[in-house]
């Protein structure tokens, strides 16, 4: 594997991290779309998490999950969030931060409806993070759901997409010495992007 080579780098991040994500799928990743999302409160206390990625839309990084969670929770005191992506087949890290804001409805519920109608059934079930007694009882209410709508499942009040826009995004490469390739990119007040190399 050769040293990453600034020169031959592409100026927008997004396009680097699409070449990294499309070697990890091909190279049997498991789960190449998990990162974790890292957010904290208005009193600043830290909690991380692995969710889905869905995708990038102009330039920002997509995910969806109940706002009523303690990420949800979170991302409502406190906008700015991190990601991190970690291949271990292709030893590729990749790390973002930066501020997130809410999808419009319509974009969320254009999402939800596209999932499996398991998956659209559990979410309308869940109050995520929050206590339950038995696991009995969410199945039980899945199946009352399912009886309820039997055709589309309306999308739950509570449940929102989200996109995080990167001020920056950090590319890192395993290598067996240890001397590890780091490159990020810092987004430029202008416009554009800085690319720094950073020590391993």
């Amino acid at each position: 594997m050769s040293p990453v080579d600034e020169s031959t780098l592409p100026r927008d991040p997004v396009q680097l991290f699409s070449q990294w994500f499309q070697e990890a799928q091909a190279a049997g990743a498991p789960q190449p779309d998990a990162m974790t999302l890292a957010t904290a409160d208005n009193r600043r206390v830290p909690s991380a998490r692995m969710v889905l990625f869905k995708g990038v839309e102009d330039g920002a990084f997509l995910f969806y999950t109940n706002s009523g969670s303690r990420k949800g929770r979170d991302l409502a005191d406190n906008r700015r969030a991190a990601l991190v992506f970690y291949w271990s087949v292709v030893r590729h890290q990749v790390r973002v931060s930066g501020s997130v804001r809410r999808l419009s409805r319509a974009a969320t519920a254009e999402y939800f409806h596209s999932r499996p109608r398991g998956a659209q059934l559990s979410a309308l079930v869940s109050r995520q993070s929050r206590v339950v007694k038995s696991r009995a009882v969410l199945e039980d209410a899945v199946l009352e759901l399912a009886e309820r709508y039997p055709d589309e499942v309306p999308l739950p009040t509570d449940w929102s997409g989200y996109a995080l826009t990167p001020r920056w995004i950090e590319f890192w490469e395993n290598r067996e010495d240890r001397l590890h390739d780091r490159v990020r990119y810092v987004r430029r007040r202008g416009g554009g992007w800085r690319v720094e190399r950073l020590a391993p």
